[in-house]
């Protein structure tokens, strides 16, 4: 297990978003970063936490296990990387402000950190790497922070 990137989703994530300027434009994408922070608190921790369940695995069998090697490498997900989930303009917003985005964030890092400690043994589906232990729940969630946090400039792991 990489305490490392737990520490980072525990401690460090959070007050990245909360240094973003709500009005910045992305690198890439149409997300503002409003819908970032919904999309990933919305999406991908509440998948995590298994509060969002999937029922079907998209991706094909045959390919699962490249996608997992993916997952659990170092390597980043590319700018513009398509979830094919996901509509080509963002959806309404759910929160009036980034602040309040921000908030629901971290109540979903909570869960999904108390869920794991209720039930070591959780397994979630996520629906594009498979059903997922803690750790490889983990490593995507920080992959995936990683990923957005770029988007907005913020480069984590430098500052």
């Amino acid at each position: 297990m990489n305490l490392e990137k737990e520490n980072f989703l525990r401690t460090k994530l959070v007050r990245h978003m909360q240094q973003l300027d709500p009005a910045r434009q992305p690198t890439w994408g149409k997300m503002s970063v409003q819908h970032m922070i919904e999309h990933y608190a919305g999406d991908a921790v509440r998948n995590a936490s298994g509060r969002l369940k999937m029922d079907r695995i998209i991706t094909p069998p045959e390919k699962l296990g490249s996608m997992r090697e993916f997952l659990m490498s170092e390597r980043p997900f590319k700018e513009n990387t398509r979830n094919s989930l996901m509509g080509e303009e963002p959806g309404n917003l759910h929160f009036n402000t980034v602040q309040a985005a921000i908030g629901a964030l971290q109540q979903e890092l909570i869960f999904f950190f108390e869920a794991f400690a209720r039930d070591p043994q959780l397994v979630t589906r996520n629906p594009f790497f498979g059903d997922l232990n803690f750790e490889q729940n983990v490593q995507l969630l920080y992959k995936h922070a990683l990923h957005h946090l770029r988007q907005f400039g913020v480069e984590p792991l430098n500052v």
